[in-house]
């Protein structure tokens, strides 16, 4: 498996129930990640709209790909996880 050859980060909020969906399946995935909460960082508000276009939540960025929303087999496909 190849989880951790690309920098993948997590947009989220601690309101959002789909947010801690998508960062548990990552820690039980054994993946690595950096956790950015929106609520409280303007900044990567502004980076994560720039990148995707969107201001749902979570979006989860592996790579260059940014998938909108928990779709796990998307996540899975991208980090080389058997779906």
């Amino acid at each position: 498996m190849r989880r951790n050859k690309v920098k993948v980060k997590v947009y989220t909020t601690p309101a959002c129930p789909f947010c801690e969906m998508a960062k548990n399946f990552l820690k039980d995935a054994g993946v690595e990640f950096e956790d950015v909460d929106v609520s409280k960082d303007p900044d990567a508000a502004e980076e994560m709209v720039r990148k995707s276009g969107k201001m749902l939540i979570p979006q989860i960025e592996i790579g260059d790909t940014i998938i909108v929303g928990f779709d796990e087999k998307a996540i899975k496909r991208e980090l080389g996880i058997d779906v």
